[in-house]
């Protein structure tokens, strides 16, 4: 802050010489600021609607000491003891760098502890009050109450959370659990400042996720938000902060699988991310599958070499057989070099296609059910696909005479079938061959 402008001028050998202008800046004095703050609290008597009036009108220099102020007014100061250094000279020069600490911490402390330093304190703080939303969500509409009042504190709210959780081990387990829950209401509150980047990436320090830190703080964070929020919420902040594809990096390297996981989140309640995070794995598992028997089939791989690649992962990923079906039959039709406006030629490239590769749906069509799926898989794709609207009885044909699908099945989809994506139009165009089926049938 500039509080002097002065100029002078002197005089050497005779000849004036007119010195620079200076600007003299006053000296930080974040311990007076802070002090100034908690005696608001203690004259209000913790009441944050009245501290809050008292904060708008109050002659103190918020711009300066804006990370004070809320580590003090809140209680949770977290300047960690071996980046002390670091630390101070960050706070000379960023000037808003102090007045956080009062909204977090209740007072000042001591430079690198979480222990009080000399000067007033208030009991207000959130590390004084008890773990429960009730009690800290107060503290949230306070905090966003002072942020549109005072905007240009937000960059100093998302100062102070990063170092907080940066050094999330300079306090007890259920003052991190405080912390959790301020954060979850926080964003619960759509919380001026707090970008989900500010959250959950200071937290991946290799040293707080070995000690299993990080887990308990984001298990706590996840059933506090999902109180009054949708997994759907969860996920889309998640997704803000880059870290929907990578929840595992919250584990320690010990626990990171995706047993580990399940196990963990089961025993918590939060059976909703456990069922998310399978469905997510199982995709990936799908999405791999599918690759590689894309690439086979563009390399026209050996067929015995196609076929085993599927049963390996079949086995290693567990995937169910009615998810195998789906897979290369869209493997398959994505194979092929479909012709623009030639029905003909895509005809016959389909039905090449599937001649081609017959043995590999034989192996994986065991049963009536599967042969009935792949039957509606083909009937999707026809109806989704304009140019293979009139290929489903040909298609189907030729499905029965590589004996990929039984009569049986066939049958069935015809009389009883239960999707009705074109069905009217695909059963009058399979009509033909089902007589003739029927009356096979009935020479027998």
């Amino acid at each position: 802050m500039r509080v002097l402008r002065s100029e002078r001028s002197a005089s050497f050998n005779g000849t004036r010489i007119k010195t620079r202008k200076r600007n003299i800046a006053a000296p930080l004095d974040p311990a007076a600021f802070a002090d100034a703050v908690v005696q608001i609290y203690l004259d209000n008597a913790g009441d944050l609607e009245l501290v809050a009036k008292s904060i708008e009108s109050a002659d103190l220099n918020f711009s300066r000491y804006g990370d004070t102020f809320f580590e003090a007014s809140s209680s949770f100061i977290i300047y960690k003891v071996q980046i002390v250094n670091i630390i101070s000279l960050e706070c000379s020069r960023i000037e808003g760098s102090i007045s956080l600490v009062v909204v977090f911490t209740g007072g000042r402390t001591q430079p690198g502890t979480t222990k009080p330093d000399e000067g007033e304190r208030h009991p207000y703080s959130i590390i004084d009050c008890e773990p429960t939303r009730e009690i800290i969500l107060p503290s949230v509409i306070y905090t966003q109450k002072i942020l549109r009042r005072k905007p240009f504190l937000i960059k100093n709210l998302e100062n102070v959370m990063r170092r907080f959780l940066q050094s999330l081990e300079l306090f007890e387990e259920n003052e991190r659990k405080k912390l959790a829950i301020f954060t979850a209401l926080a964003f619960s509150q759509k919380l001026s400042g707090l970008p989900p980047e500010t959250v959950f990436q200071p937290l991946l320090k290799d040293n707080l996720v070995a000690k299993g830190i990080v887990l308990s703080f984001i298990t706590d964070f996840f059933k506090e938000y999902l109180v009054d929020n949708s997994l759907d919420d969860l996920i889309s902040i998640l997704k803000r902060g880059k870290m929907e594809e990578n929840l595992m990096d919250f584990f320690p390297s010990a626990k990171r699988s995706a047993e580990g996981f399940s196990e963990h989140f089961s025993k918590e309640g939060l059976i909703p991310l456990v069922e998310y995070n399978e469905k997510k794995i199982f995709e990936v598992k799908l999405k791999e599958m599918k690759s590689a028997l894309t690439t086979q089939i563009a390399e026209e791989a050996d067929m015995s070499e196609v076929i085993d690649t599927v049963k390996q992962r079949v086995k290693d990923a567990k995937l169910p057989d009615i998810e195998i079906v789906r897979i290369l039959w869209d493997v398959l039709m994505d194979a092929v070099q479909w012709s623009g406006k030639n029905q003909q030629q895509n005809a016959n490239s389909a039905l090449r296609q599937v001649k081609t590769w017959a043995e590999l749906l034989n192996t994986f069509c065991i049963n009536g059910k599967l042969e009935l799926e792949l039957m509606y898989k083909v009937q999707m794709q026809c109806y989704e696909d304009a140019k293979l609207m009139k290929l489903f009885p040909e298609i189907v044909r030729s499905l029965y005479d590589q004996d990929v699908l039984a009569e049986d099945t066939i049958l069935h989809w015809f009389r009883k079938g239960t999707n009705p994506k074109g069905r009217q139009t695909f059963v009058k165009a399979l009509e033909p061959f089902v007589n003739w089926l029927e009356e096979a049938e009935e020479e027998e």
